[in-house]
């Protein structure tokens, strides 16, 4: 039986109190190399993500998790996107928000978790990941949790004048 609870974390659905954390890290500059974000979100453009967060992973390619500690508060998030059930594959992102909890096993049990949720659950072949090569942190956690570099996307991040490498990485169900 496939479980969202490890020993250090859980991974739940995005509630309407999760909204001041939401802004919190989507508006926090530090993570938007890794998220592809360009531009601070309001509160209300959020809301209204929030307010739609329930809709179906087939209707909506994607799905946000919280993870939360024991204390019940967010620690950051975990997300499948590009879901292709034809397929059978999905990307998968995670940012440890609370730099406190970093480094301490949380981020690997939480992708521990959702991999075993995406194949057994549903149904996914494969899952991958983007990381920037110079991110080393979590170049090690997914290769040490079974996901294999397969390729190199040259130049694909623009940060103001220069470009940086993204690396593709896989884990497949076997």
């Amino acid at each position: 039986m496939v479980t969202l609870r490890g020993d250090m974390v859980y991974l739940r659905a995005l509630e309407k109190e999760d909204l001041n954390f939401l802004y919190e890290l989507e508006n926090n500059s530090k993570v938007w190399e890794i998220s592809g974000t360009v531009t601070p979100y309001s509160k209300d453009v959020l809301q209204l993500y929030l307010d739609n967060a329930h809709r179906d992973i087939y209707d909506v390619k994607q799905l946000r998790l919280v993870i939360s500690n024991y204390e019940h508060k967010a620690i950051g998030l975990i997300d499948l996107f590009d879901f292709d059930p034809n397929h059978k594959r999905a990307g998968m992102g995670i940012v440890i928000h609370d730099e406190l909890q970093r480094n301490k096993g949380v981020g690997a049990e939480a992708i521990t978790l959702f991999c075993n949720y995406a194949f057994e659950v549903l149904g996914l072949r494969q899952v991958y990941a983007n990381i920037l090569e110079d991110n080393s942190a979590s170049m090690h956690l997914f290769q040490k949790l079974g996901f294999i570099p397969v390729g190199v996307k040259q130049d694909w991040v623009r940060l103001g004048n220069s470009y940086k490498n993204e690396i593709l990485l896989q884990k497949i169900n076997r």
